[in-house]
């Protein structure tokens, strides 16, 4: 990280290295919406890569010196080794090499930064955010880590001075922002291959909640949030906190009557300090009810109308890769989810469950990473239970290398109930999956890896095209 943020009028052209992910696409957009001149590169063409290129930045597939052009800062993705070409040139030419969090950085000088922070639900939560503060009449920047339905894009500059970002706890990059709200979906332990403990995993998010300058929205219905509590009061931030009834002490907003169908979630949410807000959602899930209740929270706090938030609430149609419905065909519904870790499992089948009902749930599920296998593939197989067929793609590597010992099998051997079939590439999966499949089932791809790409290969076959 360097010593000082510039905003991104002071540090253009800009190149970024890996530019088709969630992350860097995002800040890319937002610095070509300021007037910046930006390219980037990223290993494969893609429909973030195409779209990028359609809004008039320059895209290069592959890695070279060459690309980088008459860059004066270069900005990379936590996934880029530092042998890239990229990379190498920027620091032969002593450009700026950021990492992404300094990029993101970067766009919110000058802007109120509400950081949404968490283990699991941050890109959701933010999206709930930008959409229900732009129905309350607000015009927000945002940078959320998914393309989100109504939205249609991950990220755009508003006129409003608010900028709402999805913060990042996985490469530390939320411990350089400084927001001046927080939101803090829950502390579950994960990428413990970078914080190296459980313990320095809740230590960072200690060490978030110090970097806010106003006040902190937190979730009581998870307990490593929770605990954020007196913490964010000692360092004295105004605090609210949400939850459904289950979790530690009672919220400043409590949803009652909770209930989930197959087209979506509803809710009275009860104030110590208003009326109560009857709060319908177009996503089912509990999941996404706690999700929304830290969103509500936070435009809330801003000063917006509970009414108005309520109906953006209602007009989120959900985003890429969380509980998304890719289509249906013979008979077969697909539907594709960004879930890796075993908290997002669970929910993201307890929602399947409620969308299929009596019908058949076939779960395809691809492990991602070794490290994250290792600590946490029995609890994946143990939730991954309650499907009815569970199909298992080889492990996505990512920044990691391979590790006999750490495979598909140990998530595999710990599913309990329904059969579990080892399926090997994700290239193999889709004419297995076909001919385990039947009318009337629901099909479930879950990972952050290319798991992706099963689905739409899956409706294909099913479809008889090419």
């Amino acid at each position: 990280m360097p010593s000082t943020i510039e905003p991104p009028s002071a540090i253009g052209p800009v190149h970024f290295v890996g530019i088709g992910g969630a992350g860097l696409s995002a800040i890319a957009r937002l610095m070509a919406q300021q007037g910046v001149a930006v390219s980037g590169s990223d290993a494969n063409d893609s429909a973030v890569v195409q779209a990028l290129r359609a809004e008039g930045i320059t895209c290069h597939v592959g890695h070279a010196a060459e690309h980088v052009g008459l860059a004066r800062t270069v900005v990379a993705s936590t996934a880029v080794r530092e042998d890239n070409p990229e990379v190498v040139a920027a620091l032969e030419r002593d450009l700026r090499l950021w990492p992404r969090s300094a990029g993101l950085a970067s766009v919110m000088v000058g802007r109120r930064t509400i950081a949404v922070a968490g283990t699991h639900g941050k890109t959701t939560t933010t999206a709930m955010l930008t959409v229900a503060l732009r129905a309350a009449g607000a015009d927000p920047s945002f940078a959320i880590g998914a393309e989100v339905a109504t939205l249609g894009t991950n990220a755009a500059l508003g006129s409003g001075d608010v900028l709402v970002a999805e913060a990042d706890e996985s490469d530390g990059a939320f411990l350089v922002y400084s927001p001046e709200i927080a939101v803090v979906t829950n502390v579950d332990p994960d990428h413990l291959d970078i914080w190296g403990s459980e313990a320095a995993y809740h230590a960072a998010f200690e060490e978030f909640v110090s970097t806010v300058g106003r006040a902190v929205v937190i979730g009581l219905d998870d307990p490593g949030a929770a605990a954020l509590v007196p913490i964010a009061r000692a360092a004295g931030l105004e605090v609210v906190t949400t939850g459904t009834g289950t979790g530690h002490g009672s919220p400043d907003l409590l949803a009652e009557d909770l209930e989930v169908s197959a087209t979506g979630t509803t809710m009275t949410v009860r104030r110590a300090d208003g009326p109560d807000i009857d709060v319908a959602l177009a996503v089912p899930g509990v999941h996404y009810a706690q999700d929304a209740l830290l969103a509500l929270a936070a435009g809330l706090w801003l000063g917006h109308d509970p009414e108005t938030l309520a109906t953006g609430l209602a007009r989120h149609a959900g985003a890429k890769r969380r509980m998304e419905v890719l289509g249906a065909e013979a008979g077969v519904t697909v539907i594709d989810s960004y879930a890796h870790h075993p908290t997002e499992i669970r929910a993201d089948l307890a929602a399947a469950r409620a969308i299929a009902g009596d019908r058949r749930l076939v779960v395809a599920f691809q492990p991602h990473l070794v490290s994250r296998t290792r600590l946490y593939g029995e609890r994946m197989g143990q939730e991954l239970s309650a499907a009815d067929l569970v199909v298992l793609a080889d492990l996505y590597l990512a920044r990691e290398d391979p590790d006999p010992a750490v495979t598909s099998a140990l998530v595999a051997a710990a599913v309990s109930g329904p059969p579990a079939l080892l399926g090997g590439g994700v290239e193999e999966l889709p004419a297995l999956l076909v001919d385990h499949l039947r009318a009337g089932d629901l099909l479930l791809t879950l990972g952050a890896g290319d798991i992706t790409t099963v689905g739409a290969a899956v409706l294909r076959v099913l479809a008889g095209r090419p």
